[in-house]
């Protein structure tokens, strides 16, 4: 590791520590050329998953797009944000092995699991998901839900 303060390329490790539950490493090094102390981090390099879209395209996964989407679907009705933020948490496990997964996947267990919670919510999520084009297929979805409350 180059020194910061004179470039030298060697120096000496006094003190290791995990950070992040575990997820990356912060070393104290020492400058063996200067003695001047600076800090490294070591964490694991992760391939970046990505999303196929409908349309075949690929993007990097967005956290934050899947986690506003469901906010969207449960605004104004009773379901915590720790709720939400499990939701994402259990899709994000689910597919944490993958190197590409489709956007359909990802929607269908979000809508399994807020069928789950909240009916209006999965309603809402599945109206923008599944792109209802008129009110008999939004119709469609509400009776099935209808159906496997009785």
């Amino acid at each position: 590791m180059k020194c910061p303060f004179c470039s030298h390329d060697e120096s000496k490790v006094i003190d290791s520590r995990p950070i992040g539950e575990g997820q990356a490493i912060r070393r104290r090094r020492e400058c063996i050329s200067c003695g001047k102390r600076f800090t490294t981090y070591e964490k694991i390099e992760e391939t970046p998953l990505m999303i196929i879209k409908k349309g075949g395209n690929r993007q990097t996964y967005d956290r934050n797009k899947l986690l506003n989407g469901i906010i969207k679907a449960c605004e104004k009705r009773p379901v915590p944000m720790d709720t939400i933020e499990k939701i994402v948490d259990e899709v994000e496990r689910s597919f944490s092995l993958e190197k590409e997964i489709t956007s359909e996947a990802i929607g269908e267990m979000v809508m399994n699991m807020l069928k789950n919670i909240d009916d209006v919510a999965y309603v809402r999520f599945a109206s923008v998901y599944r792109q209802f084009k008129d009110i008999n297929s939004f119709m469609e979805e509400l009776k099935k839900i209808l159906d496997e409350g009785r």
